[in-house]
C-alpha cells in the first residue's frame, strides 16, 4: 500500500472485533488496513455482483409473496 495512493480514515471497531482483527493481523502478518481493505474490497465485489444478478434477472415475471406461498401450498411444499 503507498503512501501517496492511501487515505486516511478513522473507523471504529467494537473491542472483541478490533482484538480478533489485531489477533489475525499478527497471526497472519499483515497489517490492519490490509485486512481492512481486503474485507471490503470482497464486500463492493459481491454488491456488484447482486447488482449483476438483478439485472440479468430484470425480465423475469414477478409474483407477491402472497401468491408464491399459495403456490408452494398448492404444490404441498408448505
Amino acid at each position: 500500500m503507498s503512501e501517496q495512493t492511501s487515505k486516511r480514515a478513522t473507523v471504529y471497531f467494537e473491542p472483541r472485533l478490533h482484538r480478533a482483527l489485531r489477533v489475525k493481523a499478527a497471526h497472519t502478518h499483515r497489517s490492519l488496513s490490509e485486512i481492512v481493505n481486503d474485507a471490503v474490497r470482497l464486500a463492493l465485489r459481491e454488491d456488484q455482483e447482486d447488482l449483476a444478478a438483478f439485472e440479468d434477472r430484470v425480465a423475469e415475471p414477478e409474483i407477491s409473496y402472497e401468491a408464491l406461498l399459495k403456490d408452494l401450498k398448492a404444490h404441498g411444499q408448505l
